[in-house]
């Protein structure tokens, strides 16, 4: 009957997450224990509720009624999903940071990060998730979106930032996003700080 409470309480976590969520088995282990939360995942996949995306990865799929198919999977809840998993810290990096951004309209193949865990490669379907490492020390103390901001700007390139950029970016941030990224980022490269401070610059 404990058992039962438990696998409740973890299909209803998955049914209340958007179509696309991915999940591994320590996303339930704050509900259930580790063998009641894997052998759940099992049964809601042979059900249909979760799709097996990779090893120990599954993600709740929506289906288009249009194309009477399943949406393929989401490359970022995939790469996160791995992250958790591991214990790592990640933040997209190259043209996936600036897809992410919006300063690219080009949906990559190859979804790149950086990850204070080791170099590893995923493929599914015909999407590629690459995670190269990097160091505590330039991950530490920054939030996702601080990570993802010094990410595109190194992308970009060093005075290659060009007004428009600067003023799409500004437009995604809200002023304590700002104000938290100005903290977290102020000893990161000297020139992407002070494209940063533009960015951050209150408009006049």
């Amino acid at each position: 009957m404990e058992d039962d409470s438990k696998i409740s309480l973890i299909t209803k976590r998955i049914d209340e997450a958007p179509f696309g969520s991915a999940f591994v088995t320590s996303d339930f282990t704050d509900l259930a224990e580790y063998e009641t939360a894997k052998k759940t995942i099992s049964r809601l996949e042979k059900k249909g509720t979760l799709r097996r995306v990779l090893r120990g990865v599954y993600d709740k799929p929506k289906f288009s009624s249009l194309l009477q198919e399943y949406a393929d999977p989401i490359p970022d809840q995939i790469a996160h999903a791995i992250a958790r998993n591991y214990n790592w810290t990640i933040s997209a990096s190259g043209n996936t940071a600036l897809n992410q951004l919006g300063l690219s309209t080009q949906v990559p193949a190859d979804w790149s990060y950086i990850s204070s865990g080791p170099y590893k490669k995923y493929t599914f379907g015909n999407i590629t998730l690459t995670f190269s490492h990097r160091s505590n020390s330039q991950m530490i103390g920054m939030s996702e979106k601080t990570l993802l901001l010094i990410q595109a700007l190194k992308a970009i390139g060093q005075g290659n930032v060009n007004d428009a950029e600067i003023k799409l970016i500004r437009k995604r941030l809200s002023s304590d996003e700002c104000q938290n990224i100005l903290s977290e980022s102020r000893h990161t490269i000297s020139w992407i700080y002070e494209v940063i401070k533009e960015i951050c610059k209150p408009e006049r």
